[in-house]
């Protein structure tokens, strides 16, 4: 129910694609650009879009807009769906809050064999060593 919500709030814009492909490409535009304003959306709430702005930083404007781009397809329809699935995805990933990570100690053993490890290095380094004649 919240997407169909926030497909309402998406604006989309045709665009001619570029590269090849002939007369074909120099008349229709193909190409979908999705535009989405996080800052002025209605259906999401301050906490959300803080996590979002968050989470996408790297992905949004410097006025706060995800923009995304699809001309994978000759069609625009087919762009249009490529792209709203794209951007769902997107929130839904940007939505999800990171577990935080608990630090583990080293097991007995492993401490242990690390100290053995270092004691016959040691040993095997000392026996390299010219010997000395008092």
């Amino acid at each position: 129910m919240i997407a169909e919500n926030l497909i309402k709030e998406l604006k989309f814009k045709a665009v001619r694609s570029g590269g090849a492909g002939g007369q074909h490409v120099n008349k229709v535009s193909s190409k979908v650009e999705l535009l989405f304003d996080l800052q002025n959306s209605v259906e999401l709430s301050s906490e959300e879009k803080e996590l979002l702005l968050k989470n996408l930083q790297n992905k949004l404007t410097k006025e706060h807009v995800l923009l995304l781009n699809c001309d994978e397809s000759r069609s625009q329809h087919k762009n249009k769906e490529i792209v709203i699935d794209r951007f769902l995805q997107i929130i839904a990933n940007g939505l999800k809050v990171q577990k935080k990570r608990k630090a583990s100690k080293p097991t007995k053993s492993s401490i242990q064999k690390r100290l053995d490890k270092k004691k016959k290095l040691a040993y095997k380094k000392a026996f390299r060593s010219k010997p000395k004649f008092e």
